[in-house]
């Protein structure tokens, strides 16, 4: 159904050239569900824009039932209405009632009489479990129920293929069971998908292939038990390892502590962790910055939380610093008692410049 070949993609910044994605090659074949994996940065999203041609592929070839969409002559608007999209933060248009955001789509570009519409869009919104808000404004929705509105507006236009571009992202971990329900629906319906996605029990549930994106490439791909129980590359194996974390790059002693700690809140709410790991990260973070480490240059912070183990990790990362971080003249004894008290394991490795210290935080 969908065949890439050689896919680059590339942007200028600050006049030099950043490829995104460098040699994507991949199938996917009617009926299946992708789910397409991989650490931020390594050009999922695009990968998915580039398909739908909302980004200009640099180069390579996209077929869609034979036909390449990056060829001048194809008419891209046609192809589009064979492949639908359903974005992070829903898209949906205010200033139209529920119904009206389902329906438009098929009166405007399809010719559909306009009751012939509605009445389609109602069953698509019984199918999601929104029929009695038919009525109602996007802005009375929450965010789970706007999502599976976008879900019902896509499924408006009749695609053959779905992409979806890490549909949960932006809701309430509450909502995001709600979202997840109606997808799994659609794959039990035999509906041709593409997900990218951070939900990895999600992706081992409900997909037919994983793709695991590394570095501008689909670096493996496999059945969801080959990539999750048996992956063959390191990079794979260190992704499934760490499958959730939350990044803080810190360039000076000027950095917004508060900012952080919600960040952090945030993070162990959304993977249900107990308030205790959550005090911990926000006292590791507190006492190792402001009276352990040296601010030799920026410092890099990773909190990874693991599925597969339930447990909760702080990598930090000193550059320009090769001396012992613990051992240092300068460090606050109260801090380095406090932080070994947090934690069960603390390592500490040199490479190159750069010091790295790896915490394992108590539950």
């Amino acid at each position: 159904m969908i065949t890439v070949r050689h896919l680059a993609k590339e942007y200028i910044n600050n006049g030099e050239p950043f490829r995104v994605l460098r040699d994507v090659n991949c199938q996917i074949n009617k009926g299946e569900v992708i789910s397409i994996i991989g650490p931020s940065g390594t050009g999922k999203s695009t990968f998915l824009r580039c398909l739908n041609h909302l980004e200009e592929a640099t180069a390579g070839q996209i077929e869609i039932d034979g036909v390449d969409i990056l060829d001048r002559n194809t008419d891209v608007s046609l192809l589009r209405r064979k492949m639908g999209m359903v974005f992070q933060n829903f898209n949906l248009f205010n200033h139209l009632s529920i119904l009206e955001n389902v329906s438009v789509g098929p009166v405007r570009l399809l010719g559909v009489p306009k009751a012939q519409a509605q009445e389609q869009a109602m069953e698509l919104l019984r199918m999601v479990g929104l029929a009695e808000k038919a009525n109602a404004m996007p802005a009375e929705l929450s965010g789970g129920q706007k999502q599976r509105v976008a879900i019902a507006r896509c499924l408006s236009m009749k695609p053959d293929i779905i992409l979806f571009d890490e549909p949960t992202s932006a809701l309430d971990p509450t909502m995001v069971s709600e979202v997840l329900a109606v997808i799994r629906q659609l794959a039990k319906q035999g509906m041709t998908m593409a997900i990218v996605t951070h939900e990895m029990n999600f992706a081992r549930d409900v997909s037919t292939r994983i793709f695991f994106m590394y570095d501008g490439v689909i670096y493996e791909e496999g059945s969801p038990s080959q990539i999750f129980d048996h992956p063959a590359k390191p990079e794979t194996k260190a992704f499934i390892q760490r499958i959730r974390s939350l990044d803080f790059n810190i360039r000076n002693r000027d950095f917004d502590l508060y900012g952080m700690n919600s960040s952090l809140e945030n993070f162990c709410q959304k993977y249900a962790l107990p308030q205790s790991c959550l005090n911990r990260a926000q006292l590791l973070v507190e006492e190792m910055l402001h009276g352990i480490l040296p601010f030799t240059g920026p410092i890099h912070i990773s909190v990874e939380y693991s599925e597969l183990d339930y447990t909760l990790n702080m990598t930090i990362i000193q550059e320009n610093c090769t001396a012992s971080i613990f051992d240092g003249p300068d460090v606050d004894d109260i801090s380095s008692t406090l932080v070994r008290g947090y934690c069960t394991e603390i390592k500490e490795e040199q490479n190159g410049d750069n010091r790295e210290i790896i915490l394992k935080i108590k539950k």
